[in-house]
């Protein structure tokens, strides 16, 4: 379900308060099953790995009700969706923490730049909630930002919600354009800033000796 997803994208599981809340294991995987709509449809979720996901069933059908992914709905599909929201905000409430992004190295890194410059991400944008910049105090210029794009905003053609770090080199910034997991930076200055994306393909020590190279850059008067 797309709503879910929408929902605990920036959320991690805290796997103890499950069965707590409600939730049965069996075989590997957490479930959670409720009805809604007079008892006309069930919402059933399920998490294995960490990973949670749900699907919503008409029980006069015993089919998946696939229209309460769609952009445009009716009123009908919009109290149904609403009774499926309410009930996943309070499992979000109850077994997940907020973390500052989407995905584990994102946040592997934003706790690295907490820890060793003290300098927590802004949020500046209603528009884009998902962008986070990182900004020397010294010097109030940004070293960094991390931001969620789709991924054929940097390479290919593929449909896929990323997030990217961008990075300030300046004049070393042609030299790591070399590296196959370094692109030319998405929405800034493509001679003094570069792109990684992050999903593992440069280790998190590649990319902190990066950041420690960006913010040395913004401590530059």
């Amino acid at each position: 379900m797309k709503l879910i997803y929408d929902l605990f994208k920036k959320y991690k599981l805290k796997e103890e308060k499950l069965i707590e809340y409600g939730f049965v294991f069996n075989n590997g995987i957490y479930s959670y099953n409720k009805l809604i709509n007079n008892n006309e449809f069930e919402l059933i979720i399920n998490i294995k790995n960490k990973i949670i996901d749900g699907k919503l069933i008409d029980k006069d059908f015993n089919d998946e009700y696939k229209q309460i992914d769609l952009e445009l709905f009716t009123g009908f599909i919009e109290k149904l969706k609403k009774e499926c929201e309410d009930i996943l905000l309070d499992i979000r409430n109850n077994c997940y923490y907020k973390e500052d992004f989407i995905f584990d190295q994102s946040n592997i890194i934003s706790s690295y730049i907490k820890e060793k410059y003290n300098v927590m991400p802004e949020f500046l944008w209603s528009s884009e909630p998902g962008f986070g910049v990182f900004r020397n105090p010294n010097t109030n210029k940004w070293f960094g930002i991390i931001m969620n794009v789709e991924k054929n905003k940097i390479i290919g053609n593929v449909n896929k919600e990323i997030e990217v770090l961008n990075l300030m080199l300046h004049d070393k910034t042609e030299f790591y354009l070399n590296n196959k997991n370094i692109y030319p930076a998405y929405h800034m200055n493509k001679k003094n800033w570069i792109s990684i994306i992050l999903d593992e393909s440069l280790s998190n020590d590649e990319i902190f000796n990066l950041i420690n190279m960006s913010y040395y850059n913004s401590n530059k008067k």
